[in-house]
């Protein structure tokens, strides 16, 4: 058999680096003169390059779901709805956790295969407070208290202001002319200045990662975040100083979690690859029920697949993440995934992150967001 390698690109975190080393070295014991490679870049690098660009340099690829609009419409990506795979891709769809296996579908075709599931969700650390709060007053309560403290970088300010509006039920993004109703987008702004105001202003310029690091290593840090895509690794034993439990995001008004924005990723295929067989034969392996309760969760993974949500191993290894965050999960919300979104995505962070650091007011804030999001839409 001549030798057939493989290059593959992730972003680099524990997460999503070392589950793809592991499952590639042990797919390559099972296919002898097969070999995967990976690269990595930091999460804003990966998210900010062109998927065309990469296809052209590397056969696999770790991609985001609101993507696949402009990767249907370019062509970059190999459609993974096989007819040889159909039992298989049923059995994926079955098993996805939320809209994790859907979101990857545009256009009637699949463009990539749920490997890791996340939504913004809430920690704790059980040295400091004994559990979360149900609700935003209890949010509240602790952040007067200089408990509380969340990710809100640009990219991050953005999906919390999606996910509060989506947890107030305000529609987002239904309407083509309008991204949110105005009265709606001003009272998500307030709720975000009146939480910051009681949090430590640093909180300005982490990521989730970031917050776990300070969270899980550092004596004086919250005890409390309300809103972060959620890190398995974080909570598992020996990773960090102070493992860090999660747990369903708050909700309002007696509600529990409506809509936080859902993540995660998904493994693709580029559609100029030179061994599709073995690249697909690879993504349906680590995207499947075994791969990804086993040694893809124990590598450092965290799953996209139910199997795994499920597994007690999983649950015991983790403090029990996938169980006590399956409700917000669940109940994730699907951004827009138009061919153009990414431009609001883009912009749509510092918009908001500007209305935070206290440099524009929440009206002209509203108002920008709304001329983005057109724009957008073309």
């Amino acid at each position: 058999m001549a030798e057939i390698t493989l290059r593959g690109m992730t972003w680099d975190h524990a997460r999503g680096f070392d589950p793809m080393v592991a499952t590639s070295e042990a797919y390559g014991r099972a296919h002898p003169g097969v070999t995967i490679t990976w690269e990595k870049r930091s999460l804003q690098a990966f998210a900010d390059r062109p998927i065309g660009e990469m296809a052209g340099e590397y056969d696999l690829m770790v991609i985001d779901h609101p993507h696949v609009g402009e990767v249907a419409r370019a062509g970059d990506l190999l459609a993974l709805d096989l007819p040889e795979r159909a039992s298989e891709m049923a059995a994926l769809a079955a098993g996805s956790v939320g809209a994790s296996h859907p979101s990857y579908e545009f256009d009637g075709r699949q463009w990539g295969l749920a490997i890791d599931a996340a939504t913004p969700v809430a920690c704790f650390r059980g040295d400091l407070i004994e559990a979360a709060p149900a609700d935003w007053a209890g949010v509240l309560d602790l952040a007067r208290a200089g408990k509380v403290g969340f990710a809100l970088i640009p990219i991050n300010a953005l999906m919390t202001f999606f996910g509060i509006a989506r947890n107030k039920g305000f529609a987002v993004a239904e309407d083509p002319e309008q991204l949110i109703v105005p009265e709606a987008g001003a009272e998500v702004l307030e709720t975000l200045r009146e939480v910051l105001a009681l949090m430590d202003p640093r909180c300005l310029t982490l990521d989730p990662i970031g917050i776990y690091e300070w969270m899980g290593r550092q004596a004086g840090a919250p005890a409390y975040s309300p809103f972060g895509y959620g890190y398995t690794n974080y909570s598992r034993d020996g990773y960090c100083r102070f493992p860090l439990t999660f747990a369903d995001a708050p909700g309002w008004n007696g509600a529990g979690p409506q809509g936080t924005v859902l993540g995660g990723t998904g493994i693709a295929v580029s559609a100029r690859t030179v061994h599709p067989e073995v690249a697909v034969d690879y993504a349906f392996w680590i995207a499947g029920a075994e791969c990804q309760k086993g040694l893809f969760f124990q590598s450092g993974g965290q799953p996209g697949h139910a199997a795994a949500w499920e597994d007690d191993a999983c649950n015991a290894a983790s403090r029990n993440f996938f169980r006590n965050t399956r409700a917000t999960l669940e109940s994730a919300w699907v951004r827009p995934r138009y061919d153009g979104y990414m431009g609001l995505q883009d912009k749509g962070g510092d918009i908001v992150h500007a209305c935070l650091r206290g440099e524009a007011g929440v009206a002209a804030t509203v108002d920008a967001l709304q001329a983005a999001y057109r724009e957008s839409r073309g």
